[in-house]
């Protein structure tokens, strides 16, 4: 059922693909700093969610602000012609990788559990 689910996916996102129109030179900063910013926010609520945490209002806020505020910074930044929004990827990428250790950790730790469980399970 999932092999489907992946081929239709792949399909609608080819077809996608083919029919969008191309984004211009002059804000393809702008998206992958936004898209970064979104990439974060998305860690950062399936961290949240491992802990227990998740409010949807908070992951909804810090979606858009943060994609917001990087593209303010970089209008703000092509305007005084300095890269400022390297500086906002920075920042985003290095919480993307310590949201991601969290997440790997969580997962590594609940699968060592897991064997452990069954290795005594097995052994009694």
């Amino acid at each position: 059922m999932i092999y489907i689910a992946i081929i239709i996916g792949c399909i609608i996102g080819a077809l996608i693909g083919i029919n969008a129109p191309v984004i211009p030179y002059t804000y393809s900063t702008f998206l992958a700093i936004a898209v970064v910013a979104a990439l974060d926010s998305v860690f950062g609520g399936i961290t949240s969610v491992l802990k227990k945490n998740f409010d949807l209002v908070i992951f909804i806020s810090g979606f858009f602000c943060n994609s917001l505020l990087s593209i303010a910074l970089t209008y703000l930044g092509q305007k005084l012609n300095l890269d400022i929004y390297l500086a906002a990827l920075v920042v985003f990428v290095g919480r993307m990788f310590t949201n991601l250790t969290i997440i790997r950790r969580y997962y590594i730790e609940k699968w060592t559990v897991k064997l452990e469980e069954k290795r005594k399970s097995m052994g009694q």
